[in-house]
């Protein structure tokens, strides 16, 4: 019972972890620019389709195609913010949704042309399958590597936000951007940089997901909820809450498929009501 109750524990937290993977992206560009971009999970496929494609057609081993991942998505995150997204800053909410879900749907029909309409296979090394004993324990191997990987950039992407010159531009640049230009920073170049760098993360959680959340043309509209949710309830333009919450998340809707089965998804969505109930803006408010 407590073996089953850890394992149940281990599989949310690296569902979670994932979820935060993805949706940090989400967050930066609806906190800290104020952009609703429901095209996010696009990017997220973006990044599973590269890695797929250099595992099966180039031979590529599968730590090489993940940066690759990032670096696709980030690439069209970039072409996308400079040509189309920039256009749209100062529109209304409204406008900004019928566009980045018309944008979704396009890539959802893309997806299908290129690739087809069924799941995509992965192929993990050995060294990635089975499971690792740890303390008593049997852990997917897998999941441990996610976690970890989770770990790392989430620490990264905490001094790159709070400890260098790039994220203090990126912060000026959200509070006030009159002042941002006038001590010099080119707030245009702050804004597709931190757009790319959203896009990227959400192509190397698509890339580390495959196995978990699979892959298919319908990724974006079936997991755009999750990533909403994740941003709402951990709050928009902070890190720390949208990690709460994706591990919160996480670990309650695989424990509510596991040990209630037949309510399955609809845990996550009442515990979501009533966290939002409990915190309106969030678990953690960013600080303006």
């Amino acid at each position: 019972m407590i073996g089953n109750f850890i394992g149940v524990l281990f599989d949310g937290i690296a569902y979670g972890a994932l979820l935060f993977l993805i949706s940090v992206g989400l967050s930066v560009t609806m906190g800290m620019m104020n952009f609703v971009n429901l095209a996010h999970g696009a990017f997220a496929m973006v990044g599973g389709y590269v890695c797929v494609s250099l595992l099966s057609r180039l031979g590529l081993p599968f730590l090489a195609t993940l940066p690759l991942a990032f670096i696709a998505a980030a690439v069209v995150g970039l072409v996308l913010e400079r040509s189309l997204y920039r256009q749209l800053y100062k529109a209304t909410h409204l406008d900004q949704v019928l566009f980045s879900i018309g944008l979704t749907f396009m890539a959802v029909a893309g997806a299908t042309f290129l690739f087809g309409p069924t799941q995509q296979p992965v192929h993990l090394p050995d060294w990635l399958r089975g499971q690792v004993h740890v303390l008593g324990l049997d852990l997917g191997a897998y999941r441990l590597f996610l976690i970890a990987v989770v770990v790392l950039v989430t620490l990264g992407l905490y001094l790159l936000i709070e400890r260098t010159r790039f994220g203090a531009q990126i912060r000026a640049s959200v509070d006030n951007q009159t002042a941002a230009e006038g001590l010099g920073i080119n707030v245009s170049r702050v804004f597709s940089l931190t757009f790319a760098l959203g896009s990227g993360l959400a192509g190397l959680g698509g890339g580390l997901g495959i196995d978990v959340l699979g892959l298919d043309p319908s990724f974006p509209i079936k997991y755009m909820v999750y990533f909403l949710l994740v941003v709402a309830v951990g709050g928009a333009g902070s890190i720390k809450g949208p990690l709460i919450a994706a591990l919160i998340l996480g670990v309650f809707d695989v424990a509510g498929k596991y040990y209630v089965p037949e309510v399955g998804a609809f845990v996550i969505y009442t515990l979501m009501v009533v966290l939002l109930i409990l915190f309106p803006f969030g678990l953690v408010r960013r600080k303006a």
